[in-house]
């Protein structure tokens, strides 16, 4: 793979990028050819969790479901932090069981992942997706043992440009998720702020794919 795009929720079907696709229990789609699966907190239906917990333990079993979620927790939405946590603690459990990494969401509750990660004592790679949040954060995070995926908010964000500049080469993602623009434009930028060249970017993300994923590794 010369690109690839550790979170989206579209497949473009591009033979030099591997994109890790966001799945749903409730609407998985089959010819996804790489998948992540997971209960994300906006969308927890409480009659539902237990059918989907047995579709997500299903799918993870597979070869091309390379990670769980996204999954974790929000405290902008209305749905309670004690159903979002339960929910978010038996995602992590499968995780571990699985031995996958896993996707996660967060909004507003940083310190809470980070002391669930340290109470259910997850050794799988933990991943924040969409990261947009200060330096003291992202160092606090990673010294947590979590990795940081950046996307949408480095395009939009010129302020991250020195919080991205500041995150460890062997501690970083790259994905699109919803953006219009594709992953080819992220690794540009990325690179520019990197002040590295294209290929010594590719090199970095393949390094890190292969660390974090190397229990379900795709050729």
């Amino acid at each position: 793979m010369d690109y690839f795009n550790f979170h989206t929720h579209r497949s473009t079907n591009q033979p030099e990028i591997l994109e890790l696709v966001n799945q749903y229990p409730q609407d998985f789609d089959e010819i996804i050819p790489v998948f992540s699966i997971g209960i994300h907190p906006w969308y927890i239906t409480e009659d539902r969790i237990e059918a989907d917990l047995k579709i997500i333990e299903s799918k993870l079993q597979q070869k091309n479901c390379l990670a769980i979620g996204e999954c974790g927790l929000d405290k902008r939405i209305e749905i309670p932090m004690e159903l979002q946590q339960s929910v978010f603690e038996k995602q992590l459990v499968l995780a571990e069981k699985y031995r996958k990494p896993v996707v996660i969401h967060c909004v507003a509750a940083f310190q809470e992942v980070m002391d669930t990660k340290k109470k259910l004592n997850i050794s799988v790679p933990m991943i924040i997706h969409g990261f947009s949040k200060n330096e003291q954060i992202a160092q606090q995070l990673i010294a947590n043992g979590f990795y940081l995926s950046f996307g949408k908010y480095l395009l939009r964000n010129p302020e991250l440009e020195t919080v991205f500049q500041s995150i460890s080469n062997d501690k970083f993602l790259l994905e699109t998720d919803t953006v219009e623009e594709g992953i080819q434009e992220v690794y540009a930028l990325a690179a520019k702020y990197k002040n590295i060249d294209l290929k010594k970017l590719q090199n970095i993300i393949q390094h890190n794919f292969n660390t974090i994923f190397k229990n379900g590794r795709v050729d």
